[in-house]
């Protein structure tokens, strides 16, 4: 019998999208291949404590994966080799015997800060395991709307626009100023380094500027201020190609039409009728290639690896779409769009997620046959 592939699912982290990464990696547990993988929950509370969430909590939870109270502490090795021949990573227990936990890949199913801005990739990294989705580099670089939007546009992509402040660099007065002047009203306030609508405001007038950015600046220290375009939103889910050197596979579009004034946190994740999905979105042929052709672009100018979720925007006066960002790691909940779009690009769930370890696996060897130290032949 073929040994199974033991994939530890880290999920939690100190983040402020923390309950929607309980909600994923519920959906990840449950829809792994059984046959192919045996399964280690890793759970990481919001004050970052790393322990291993037991089996008999996970097979009862369905919507979320718990973060047990007193679970067993536990952490990563980030030593080379720490796994020996018998894996490729090892987890340690806290528990004055230092117990391993030996595991052949992660699959992170995290998303906010700590989690998909390159800073657990470059744990992971250090500690030479392989893992699900993009590296230090393109993760740290989505992450930031901001530093995204300048390099999607350099690479010639559409971009609607926008101003940024950093803490303690801004006046009111001379913000509104700017605003008015360079984008006009209403605008988008978010946080230049957080996803799911997080402490994103849809500001109509100068008088509420200052309290929206405000808020945003409770959870980053840059803060993106964006014009508001009347748009549609469309989503397409991007997938590294196994085949190297060809370009990546891009899923059907999508659309997501909120029910509230815009796709907030709410509306995505606290009110079952918050948003109406349709996949496939009802694009003509051309729009469908045109967004298609920007999600690719976005995905390699960003240098994605394994997967990512092109959000864009579709002017509904013009008829022009705009990039607005690439999710890393995208939410994997019952509901959410990237599976789904896949499932119905003829993608199932369990099939995906194999993908995702498969491409998480190859990397690896990949970067082991590089050359850590100087040679002179």
């Amino acid at each position: 019998m073929q040994k199974k592939i033991r994939v530890a699912i880290v999920y939690g982290g100190r983040s402020g999208e923390h309950e929607v990464s309980l909600r994923s990696a519920a959906s990840v547990f449950h829809n792994l291949d059984r046959e192919k993988y045996e399964t280690f929950p890793i759970a990481i509370s919001k004050e970052g404590r790393w322990s291993e969430t037991p089996m008999s909590a996970v097979e009862k939870a369905d919507a979320a994966l718990p973060v047990v109270e007193g679970a067993p502490n536990v952490y990563l090795a980030i030593y080379p080799g720490a796994g020996g021949h018998h894996s490729n990573g090892v987890f340690c227990r806290a528990d004055g015997l230092g117990t391993r936990i030996d595991v052949d890949v992660i699959f992170p199913v995290m998303h906010g800060t700590f989690s998909e801005d390159g800073t657990i990739q470059g744990l992971f990294e250090l500690a030479e395991i392989p893992y699900v989705g993009c590296g230090v580099l393109s993760s740290a670089a989505a992450m930031d709307k901001e530093l995204a939007k300048r390099i999607v546009r350099e690479a010639g992509l559409p971009i609607v626009p926008y101003v940024s402040v950093k803490s303690g660099q801004w006046n009111i007065t001379e913000l509104v100023a700017r605003v008015s002047k360079e984008l006009g009203f209403p605008v988008f306030v978010k946080p230049s380094n957080l996803g799911s609508s997080v402490g994103v405001h849809r500001v109509k007038d100068p008088s509420a500027l200052e309290e929206a950015v405000q808020d945003a600046f409770r959870y980053d220290t840059k803060v993106l201020i964006e014009k508001a375009v009347n748009a549609r939103e469309i989503e397409l889910a991007v997938l590294e190609n196994p085949e190297l050197g060809k370009p990546p596979m891009v899923s059907i579009p999508g659309e997501v039409a909120p029910t509230h004034e815009f796709y907030s946190y709410e509306a995505k994740y606290l009110d079952e009728n918050g948003a109406a999905l349709m996949i496939p979105a009802k694009l003509d042929k051309e729009q469908i290639r045109t967004a298609q052709k920007i999600a690719r672009s976005a995905f390699q100018a960003l240098e994605c690896e394994g997967l990512g979720r092109c959000d864009l925007f579709l002017d509904k006066k013009t008829g022009e779409f705009y990039f607005n960002e690439v999710n890393t790691l995208p939410g994997f909940t019952s509901i959410s769009m990237y599976p789904k779009l896949w499932e119905k690009s003829g993608i199932p769930y369990k099939e995906l997620l194999s993908r995702l370890i498969d491409l998480a696996v190859a990397r690896h060897a990949r970067k082991k046959e590089l050359v850590r130290e100087f040679r002179t032949t």
